[in-house]
């Protein structure tokens, strides 16, 4: 690994309301890129399907990095003290869908760090391993931030630091009863 994860941090949230609930190689992708194909090779090297990118859900994630880095600190919670789940659904909304459910992986550590450092970070803890792996999730975003500088809890550090959300809504759609 060429840099030291320092941290890492893992949420889930469940919420269900009236039912139960190629080819391009990652030094040629952004890093945020790099990181949803690493994500999804690790998932596939697992039996799992891929998770869709979802652009409301990278952005929640781009928001809680960007916050993080800026403000310094490094928790679920937004710096205001909304939780993880509450943040995220204001950019995943949940208008027109019985049941949804959301996840979040961070991690940061001191530059450089490839996608690959950062999964590996977030394969090397049971919970954070748990919601990689997870085959309830059908969406992901991502949002990395690169800080010089980084002030609070990143005593000044230049760091890289990552936040993964995950998502999943559910629709019923009844079928008629066919005579």
């Amino acid at each position: 690994m060429r840099g030291s994860i320092l941290a890492v941090g893992f949420a889930a949230f469940a919420l269900v309301t009236g039912v139960a609930s190629a080819g391009t190689t990652q030094r040629e992708l952004p890093i945020e890129q790099a990181v949803v194909h690493r994500i999804n090779e690790v998932r596939s090297e697992h039996g799992l399907r891929p998770l869709a990118l979802s652009s409301s859900l990278t952005a929640a994630a781009a928001q809680h990095s960007e916050s993080m880095a800026d403000l310094g600190y490094f928790t679920h919670e937004s710096q205001d003290g909304t939780v993880f789940w509450q943040r995220i659904v204001q950019f995943y909304g949940t208008r027109g869908y019985t049941g949804w459910s959301v996840g979040e992986n961070i991690v940061f550590g001191s530059e450089p760090l490839s996608a690959d450092d950062v999964v590996q970070a977030w394969l090397d803890s049971p919970p954070h391993r748990r919601n990689l792996l997870s085959p309830a999730w059908r969406e992901l975003g991502v949002g990395v931030v690169s800080a010089t500088g980084a002030p609070g809890v990143f005593g000044g550090d230049d760091i890289l630091l990552a936040t993964a959300d995950f998502g999943v809504r559910h629709s019923s759609r009844r079928v008629p009863k066919q005579k």
